[in-house]
């Protein structure tokens, strides 16, 4: 995914909108995210990609990432808003 891809689709809050606020406020929990961005507050989708950008962030990743394509993660979120269920490779189960 690109820095100006939408990791919240229905808030339009970008990967580099997360990363950024992660790198300067280094929020202790992912849910800080919520607060400040709105993300993850509305279908609930990208909350695990939060959690995982978070990780990532916190851990000194200088490049935090999500292993998949803005298609590929658009079309996985339109199959989970269909049928309230994610796909099992969204992301590893211990970033749930």
């Amino acid at each position: 995914m690109k820095d100006d891809d939408q990791v919240c689709l229905c808030y339009r809050v970008s990967k580099r909108k997360i990363v950024n606020y992660c790198k300067r406020e280094r929020p202790p929990v992912a849910s800080l995210i919520s607060q400040c961005l709105s993300a993850g507050t509305g279908c609930g989708w990208c909350v695990p990609y939060l959690k995982h950008l978070h990780k990532q962030t916190l851990e000194g990743n200088p490049n935090p990432d999500l292993s998949l394509s803005p298609e590929e993660y658009a079309k996985n979120r339109a199959s989970y808003r269909k049928n309230k269920k994610r796909p099992s490779s969204s992301t590893s189960s211990s970033d749930r």
